[in-house]
């Protein structure tokens, strides 16, 4: 059958799939205009009355990425519902509680997709609209807590944080390259490329430092004080693992979970979905001691190597404070590059560590900061991101 690319397609068959395409892209797929008309043309060459060649077809032009196909299948399902489906969903009774099943990881994302308007005037309008109010708005999330935020809120938040790229806090290894730069000499090299020109040295070729990325082990408490501070904070982490490959995240209340796989989803609803259900003691009780103990003596070694920064995201109210904890503490402070106690509770001014928990913990931390708002995590950022190291020769110029 010839397709002609010269027409436009036109019809409702042409509406539903560009409103699809709007869908597909709020919900944070990159569909361009290129992917619908590819659509439109892959469409005519199969018979639209069978569902499961659309959904096939359609599925092999917008989905780009394996992790893309769960929310494709949930908008797909959701927008060519038929009209009697809708009505019968709207009619019917809502079920008891021990027969609902759990949403997918991204319907929250896809429900509010639909939600959006479609025309394009609303759109400009609200776009406008998003300029006058962004300035304050963000003023305001900038240092709200996050747990007197509203469930619009934190979904602001958590785009924000989304987009969050953690500089390159890189550290010098004694492994060396090639580099032009560097100060010793590639001895190998250098005579190897004599022997093109007789055994005469022209060319010198040197070797430089490698330097690699600082790796971060985050410790974050899941008892019933922290739930909240902790789910957005793995939003953070989630942003920052795209970027940095030497992640490690452990949760803990009464016992310690390793959710460093299950946090490497692409898909952020997906990663936060297999970390809440990886772990049986989300909201409950607080054992600091016994798990610091438990990944001393089963993590440390393999994730503490070559300089790592912890982050340790708990208020310190533990329940059996005695000499124990001091004692893991300072055996995970002696295993790391540097400790950074995150605690939501220094939001108030007048915070003092009375807490037996806290004094126990404090003298075994490099830094003691806040975790309760976004400014608190753009301040973690800029601690987690010195200065470079200087080269050898900058350090033996004289100073203007």
């Amino acid at each position: 059958m010839a397709i002609n690319h010269l027409d436009p397609p036109t019809g409702q068959i042409a509406d539903n799939v560009v409103g699809f395409a709007r869908t597909l892209r709020a919900t944070g797929l990159p569909v361009g205009p290129g992917a619908v008309i590819d659509a439109l043309n892959a469409l005519r060459l199969i018979d639209i009355g069978k569902r499961a060649d659309v959904f096939t077809t359609l599925e092999s032009v917008f989905v780009t990425r394996r992790d893309h196909a769960l929310i494709f299948a949930q908008v797909f399902d959701l927008f060519f519902r038929a009209a009697e489906e809708w009505k019968s969903m709207l009619d019917s009774v809502a079920l008891p509680v021990q027969a609902r099943k759990s949403p997918p990881p991204a319907a929250r994302r896809v429900h509010e997709a639909l939600a959006q308007p479609a025309t394009a005037g609303e759109g400009e309008v609200s776009d406008e609209r998003e300029i006058r109010l962004s300035v304050s708005d963000r003023e305001v999330l900038q240092k709200k807590d996050f747990a007197q935020m509203s469930a619009a809120e934190i979904a602001e938040v958590t785009q924000v944080i989304a987009k969050m790229r953690l500089p390159q806090a890189e550290l010098r290894t004694r492994r060396t390259r090639p580099d032009h730069r560097g100060l010793r000499l590639d001895l190998r090299r250098t005579l190897r490329g004599s022997l093109r020109t007789g055994g005469d040295i022209v060319d010198i070729h040197r070797l430089g430092l490698v330097d690699k990325p600082a790796p971060i082990v985050a410790l974050l408490d899941i008892s019933g004080s922290m739930s909240e501070y902790t789910r957005l904070f793995l939003h953070f982490l989630h942003a920052i693992t795209d970027a940095r490959k030497r992640v490690s995240v452990f949760l803990f209340g009464t016992r310690l979970t390793n959710v460093t796989r299950a946090l490497r989803t692409r898909d952020p609803d997906e990663a936060l979905a297999a970390c809440s259900s990886a772990v049986e003691d989300w909201a409950g009780g607080t054992r600091i001691a016994t798990s610091l103990h438990s990944f001393n003596k089963l993590w440390g070694r393999r994730v503490l190597a070559q300089g790592a920064i912890v982050l340790l995201i708990t208020d310190g109210l533990e329940r059996e404070a005695d000499s124990r904890l001091a004692f893991e503490m300072d055996r995970l402070h002696r295993s790391c590059r540097r400790l950074i106690w995150l605690n939501p509770l220094l939001r108030y001014d007048g915070f003092e560590p009375k807490a037996q928990g806290i004094k126990l913990m404090l003298p075994h931390v490099d830094e003691f900061r806040p975790v309760h708002n976004l400014s608190s995590i753009k301040g973690l950022m800029a601690a987690l991101s010195p200065a470079p190291v200087p080269r050898r020769r900058d350090l033996l110029r004289p100073a203007a």
